[in-house]
């Protein structure tokens, strides 16, 4: 696969067998309770269960396993607000290489905590006056290093969508068809590598993005045929997914994989992590609640009385404001 060829479902298929030992198979799990505030029936792919606490150790292992031994050796450099981060750091570590990661000064103590914790090399920024890409960028050629975006390379599609190809093999061993999938859209590795690998299973899913109504950048897009950007300066709690836009990859796969957007406010989104608590016994982050908040409060028209799969991303909140969250 050429460094900015769009990655197939294939290439996909290839990335879930690479990916074998390397990353968990995530569980898959039901609720009456959360089927009835929905009018659908759920299927929750449990992501925030993985490695790291988020998808993102598939896209970075994946492409960490691409490397020469001669790059290897340079280590790499990303940048994250953290569970990017987190992967990268981790997928590092085991192969013993060296990793810098330029993360927000803002970013959730628990994700630098993790990426601290994993031996990776941390330069912060303040992201209102300083650009993450041109501060990765002087540390790429200093160093000499391979630079491993989040979401826009052919080889983190690709592992992401190793998610896919999991949860397309789960509901097939349930002996279930999912009619729709929901899943968060930030800069869109994710929801599009899932769209191809789930579609080795069923080409016909329609394949949904969540999205904090501020930032909803690809439920905006998918509507208007074209990439739309956020305003500067807009907010959510969802830091995970707060790209300003659809990837240049991304959004040439997402524009023909998938069927539409949803958005919510983030008071719904807290509500959603309240309910994953209550009655899935689970810790989802900000930006891996927008899916189930989306399923429970914007569920699409064509999705009501359906089977709907769930991706919960990432479980990687800070205690104080989850704390806070679980309080109201």
């Amino acid at each position: 696969m050429a460094t900015e060829a769009l990655p197939t479902g294939q290439d996909v298929l290839n990335a879930a067998r690479r990916l074998h030992g390397h990353v968990l198979r995530t569980p898959v799990l039901r609720n009456d309770a959360l089927d009835e505030i929905a009018g659908a029936k759920l299927w929750f792919k449990c992501e925030n269960l993985q490695t790291t606490g988020s998808f993102k150790i598939r896209g970075a292992t994946n492409r960490l396993l691409q490397l020469s031994p001669a790059q290897r050796e340079k280590g790499v450099v990303a940048f994250s607000s953290g569970n990017h981060a987190q992967g990268i750091a981790r997928a590092a570590k085991n192969f013993r290489m060296p990793a810098l990661i330029v993360m927000p000064s803002d970013a959730p103590a628990i994700k630098v905590e993790g990426v601290r914790r994993d031996g990776a090399e941390i330069r912060l920024y303040d992201r209102e006056h300083e650009s993450r890409e041109e501060i990765a960028a002087e540390e790429t050629e200093k160093r000499g290093a391979t630079l491993v975006p989040s979401f826009d390379d052919p080889y983190i599609i690709a592992g992401q969508g190793s998610a896919g190809v999991e949860f397309g093999q789960q509901m097939r061993d349930a002996n279930t068809q999912l009619d729709h999938i929901i899943c968060c859209a930030g800069g869109g590795g994710l929801i599009t590598g899932l769209a191809l690998g789930y579609r080795q299973f069923d080409p016909d899913i329609s394949i949904w993005t969540a999205e904090p109504e501020a930032h909803d950048d690809w439920r905006r897009s998918l509507a208007a045929d074209r990439i739309e950007v956020n305003a500067p300066g807009t907010r959510s709690i969802c830091d995970a997914i707060l790209t300003p836009s659809p990837g240049k990859l991304t959004w040439a796969l997402g524009r023909e994989l998938l069927a539409g957007g949803c958005a919510v406010c983030d008071d719904r989104i807290e509500e959603a992590m309240r309910l994953a608590f209550r009655h899935l016994k689970l810790v989802v982050e900000p930006g891996g609640a927008a899916a189930l908040a989306c399923a429970l409060f914007d569920l699409p028209e064509a999705a009501k009385g359906k089977s709907v799969g769930v991706v919960l991303s990432g479980g990687n909140v800070d205690p104080a404001q989850y704390a806070r969250i679980l309080a109201d």
